[in-house]
């Protein structure tokens, strides 16, 4: 697991993450305790439990209406929105001992393969723009996690730092970001093609002024 992405300027501390690998039966516990204890309100799924026939996930999470318990934690699922090429869910954490309760979102990007790189940059743009939206206001980091938690989660927690620094009015250098990301988790971005991905994907944000520098970023 690794956190923070860090530039040469200053990123907002809302701009932590946790990119860890998709969890696996034995980690579960594990893996919600984590999200627990790091305050995360926001889980970003980009893998789906089976692809071409092989296991990448353990389904960690209840159906809706259904609770699990996973030691001292009790997770219930009390929404799931599906659409075409992503799921969205709502889950109610129970500490047991701390009788506290927290609320947690899980976006699933259900439509891209390992190794492999979205069918449209501008799906790809509208999940994380969803993904932003949601973050807004957020000081806890985010927990990331594909099946390795390297590949697709690298490209993400990429394109979102870039998009930061274009409303930051500030430089985009995706090979030096890619290499600061491997500083802490290594081989973040699998393949040339997933990194090429996400360069055409800050590029057309570019051309298109998808993402415009803030206000209080520019100068008068």
């Amino acid at each position: 697991m690794t956190d923070r992405v860090k530039s040469k300027i200053k990123i907002p501390v809302r701009f932590r993450y946790i990119a860890t690998q998709g969890p696996l039966a034995t980690t579960c516990i594990d893996f919600w305790y984590m999200t627990w204890e790091c305050q995360s309100n926001l889980i970003i799924m980009l893998t789906t439990i089976i692809e071409r026939g092989r296991s990448k996930c353990h389904k960690y999470w209840p159906d809706v209406g259904d609770t699990t318990d996973y030691g001292v934690l009790s997770v219930t699922c009390i929404k799931e929105d599906k659409r075409e090429n992503f799921v969205f869910r709502e889950f109610s954490i129970k500490h047991s001992e701390l009788d506290e309760v927290r609320q947690v979102t899980q976006m699933a990007y259900s439509s891209w393969p390992d190794h492999g790189v979205p069918e449209s940059s501008e799906e790809f743009f509208e999940f994380v723009e969803a993904v932003r939206a949601h973050r807004q206001g957020s000081l806890y980091p985010t927990v990331v996690h594909c099946s390795a938690g390297i590949g697709r989660t690298g490209v993400v927690i990429l394109m979102e730092t870039a998009l930061y620094l274009i409303e930051a009015n500030q430089p985009v250098y995706p090979l030096d970001l890619t290499r600061e990301m491997r500083d802490q988790r290594a081989s973040m971005i699998q393949t040339p093609s997933q990194y090429r991905f996400v360069c055409q994907a800050i590029l057309k944000v570019y051309k298109e002024a998808k993402v415009k520098p803030l206000k209080e970023f520019c100068q008068n």
